[in-house]
């Protein structure tokens, strides 16, 4: 592993996750939760702050970048919640099938290698009455900006974790399992657009 990897990535996104914007998409999401909680791509701890602990019983932290993690002791010191980590990757979730009341995917899906099988995972361990809470970004549905975001993606993934522009989130939980509810898609204010188109919202199993 490289040194940019080592120590120059994890700070870079932990830095980028923690914009104001990015926040606003994680104010209207997040705090959903309740029940037993599996977060996906926990990082550095960005979803912590908007988490209700009133409504949460368990919280299971799925986080397979030791680096990520480490900054995010903080958070973990001044939460509440009972968390606990798991030193794992999305496509092999170490829980029991339908042990999860609520599933938490924020800006993660774009760099999951193996996306649909991640996706799966996460139908497994969700109760047939859960849900699954999502904020991701991906393609943008105008053409000028597709055409930047396929010109962009080879060069983009190296040094921001593996992240994908291309990918198109609701598409992919609507052909892995998932039924859409109460989405929203939108270009954040201020964030460059080939990395700014979001879609948020609440997916069932079906």
């Amino acid at each position: 592993m490289s040194f940019y990897n080592r120590h120059i990535e994890p700070r870079l996104v932990n830095l980028a996750c923690a914009s104001d914007q990015m926040k606003k998409v994680r104010a209207k999401t997040v705090p959903m939760a309740q029940g037993r909680v599996l977060e996906i791509g926990f990082g550095s701890g960005h979803n912590l702050p908007f988490l209700d602990a009133q409504k949460i019983e368990h919280y299971w932290a799925l986080e397979p970048n030791a680096r990520i993690r480490k900054l995010a002791r903080k958070r973990l010191k001044n939460s509440s919640l009972d968390i606990e980590l798991l030193d794992m990757e999305a496509e092999a979730i170490p829980l029991d099938d339908a042990s999860a009341d609520t599933v938490l995917v924020t800006f993660t899906l774009c760099t999951i290698p193996l996306v649909e099988k991640a996706l799966g995972e996460m139908r497994r361990v969700l109760k047939p009455n859960g849900h699954l809470l999502f904020a991701e970004h991906g393609a943008a549905p105008d053409a000028g900006v597709a055409r930047w975001q396929n010109r962009i993606e080879p060069f983009w993934k190296p040094v921001a974790g593996g992240c994908h522009l291309t990918r198109k989130p609701l598409e992919l939980l609507e052909q892995n399992g998932f039924v859409l509810e109460d989405t929203t898609s939108l270009y954040i204010p201020k964030a460059p657009r080939f990395a700014g188109f979001v879609s948020h919202g609440v997916a069932r199993p079906c």
